[in-house]
């Protein structure tokens, strides 16, 4: 991809190359939140952006070009979904003139079911296209699987009404087709796909207890997991 190219060139040329900015668009996932816990008076997460995918994969490039200074603005917010992605597109991404957007969306669309999925693809492909035009490159990342059963370690029947809720989302293959219509949008529009949620279909294919990968038994991937999403987006970012 070009925003590898724009690295190099940067390694080669530090004083006078243009500087490298990498964005992030998401939800929970891309904010970095983890383990959910009850207050008093309400349901919370534990924040930890150093464990984010977006954080370790600037550590990465670092470690291959430690000479060179990435921007990276992670513009992830607990709860978000593409449409709202799409209002605050100008005011969190588009005015660092990223030279990459990593897109990552589907988690809290699919909970709306199928009747919204045309919807979501609208507004995914209308944050591609401005960010196209604004000059950004652009990968979509798909997610991890939600829950596909209730965690043993889940005892508040808040958070057990909850998983009850996202395994049915899970397990009825909703949020597989909220990713297979992305990736649809993402061919017509030229943006290349990073799949990490074809990884979690194959390891829970292989019988591996994905819902234990889950740091809140529920949506958010363990810390280790996140440094495999950004692994993945480093071999997409090499693709020609």
């Amino acid at each position: 991809m070009k925003v590898i190219n724009k690295i190099i060139e940067k390694s080669k040329n530090l004083k006078n190359a243009d500087a490298v900015t990498i964005a992030f668009l998401g939800d929970s996932v891309t904010q970095g939140c983890f383990e959910c816990y009850l207050t008093e008076t309400s349901l919370d997460t534990v924040f930890d952006e150093r464990s984010s995918y977006s954080n370790r994969l600037k550590e990465i490039l670092h470690i291959l070009f430690p000479a060179v200074q990435i921007n990276v603005i992670n513009a992830g917010i607990s709860g978000d979904n593409v449409h709202h992605g799409l209002e605050r597109l100008e005011k969190d991404i588009l005015r660092y003139s990223p030279d990459l957007t990593v897109i990552s969306y589907g988690l809290n669309d699919s909970v709306n079911g199928l009747d919204n999925l045309e919807n979501y693809a609208k507004s995914l492909s209308a944050i591609i296209g401005r960010l196209k035009e604004r000059g950004s490159e652009v990968i979509f990342l798909t997610q991890n699987y939600m829950n596909d059963h209730t965690s043993c370690f889940l005892r508040d029947d808040l958070f057990v009404r909850l998983a009850k809720n996202f395994a049915s989302v899970q397990n009825s293959g909703c949020l597989t087709a909220y990713f297979e219509r992305a990736k649809q949008v993402c061919l017509e529009n030229g943006v290349k796909v990073c799949d990490v949620h074809a990884v979690w279909k194959k390891l829970n294919d292989s019988g591996v207890n994905t819902t234990e990968l889950l740091a809140n038994k529920l949506n958010h991937p363990i810390r280790e997991m996140h440094y495999y999403m950004a692994i993945k987006l480093i071999e997409t970012m090499f693709e020609v």
